[in-house]
């Protein structure tokens, strides 16, 4: 899948993992909405969870990389059906263990796991010394995920992981 990043640039830039990912030719980063290409937008305020039949919506993930105070105004600026990530923690050494405060390359990583492609998530997260340790945190709600047909299923399995205090 080709990966797309809108962004703002207002993050430190050594502890950027969207920039990485451009720098190893993994996604291409994006400064205005207008020249970020439709795709399946991951919005953490989107009102449909990801699910493995948003795949039949296209090959190109898009991922809002700003500040949170910003992310709902500059993520409504993009075109393509948006989609929030269900239930996972962080495996990165700032938020470690914090339910949703994913980076790019988590977000990116959890997206392509949900729509069947493990393997482009391991390559990109491999070029972070923690990837690893955002897909085992990780295991098995989004192998649980990945086996929904739809957001319907996907959001139960959340509640199940939401009602058992993550």
């Amino acid at each position: 899948m080709e990966l797309h990043v809108r962004y703002e640039g207002d993050d430190d830039p050594d502890k950027c993992t969207a920039r990485k990912l451009a720098r190893f030719d993994l996604a291409e980063l994006h400064r205005s909405a207008r020249a970020t290409p439709p795709g399946i937008v991951l919005d953490p305020h989107a009102e449909q969870a990801l699910s493995p039949a948003d795949s039949s919506l296209g090959n190109r993930l898009v991922a809002l990389d700003c500040s949170w105070e910003t992310a709902e105004e500059e993520a409504f600026r993009l075109d393509g059906p948006h989609r929030a990530l269900p239930f996972l923690v962080a495996g990165n050494p700032v938020s470690y263990g914090t339910p949703y405060r994913l980076t790019t390359v988590e977000a990116f990583a959890g997206a392509l796991c949900i729509l069947g492609h493990r393997e482009q998530a391991e390559e990109i997260l491999g070029k972070f010394r923690w990837g690893h340790t955002f897909l085992e945190l990780n295991d098995e709600p989004l192998r649980r995920y990945a086996d929904c047909a739809d957001s319907t299923e996907v959001v139960a399995v959340q509640a199940e992981y939401l009602e058992a205090g993550g």
